[in-house]
């Protein structure tokens, strides 16, 4: 792959009968949240009086991608083909036969770089401009994405391998 070739971010299904969503225009910030889930007894104190700490267990990585943009406005067809896909994500009982237990699974990847296997947690989504006959031609999305660890797979569930957050040492 050549320097100069524009390469977009997509989710990409790790579910059969899902489809991979492009961005239409790559985020210009990813933000990634990790969190350690803590047991405070308050009953026990320490010394100082503050109540001792057990350490349970670290909680998923979360990754938030604010302001990507959708804009078909030169097509002249609505933006929310494309929010669409995004929702299906969400409504997954809506998107299948309706017998899903779980949202559907992806791979946040960029280029060669894959971020983290994940299912959409929340969207939000503006609509900015419009036709005269009202078709919304232009949108910005907010996205949050969840890690989930490869044992919440069925058998027989691709996914890529080496899932990388953008630590080098993993």
């Amino acid at each position: 792959m050549s320097p100069s070739s524009l390469v977009k971010a997509k989710l990409i299904a790790c579910d059969q009968g899902i489809e991979d969503i492009e961005f239409m225009f790559n985020p210009i910030q990813l933000d990634f949240g990790q969190t350690i889930s803590l047991n405070k007894n308050p009953g026990a104190r320490t010394g100082r009086g503050l109540p001792k700490v057990t350490f349970a267990h670290p909680e998923p990585c979360t990754l938030n991608i604010r302001d990507i943009f959708f804009d078909t406005y030169e097509d002249g067809t609505s933006v929310l083909t494309y929010i669409s896909k995004f929702q299906k994500a969400i409504d997954f009982a809506q998107a299948g036969d309706g017998n899903e237990k779980r949202p559907p699974i992806y791979v946040f990847t960029w280029g060669d770089q894959k971020y983290i296997r994940c299912f959409v947690t929340n969207i939000s989504y503006s609509l900015m401009m419009f036709l005269p006959d009202g078709t919304p031609v232009r949108a910005k999305l907010d996205l949050t994405l969840e890690e989930v660890d490869e044992s919440i797979s069925q058998p027989g569930m691709g996914t890529p391998a080496n899932v990388n957050r953008g630590d080098s040492r993993r």
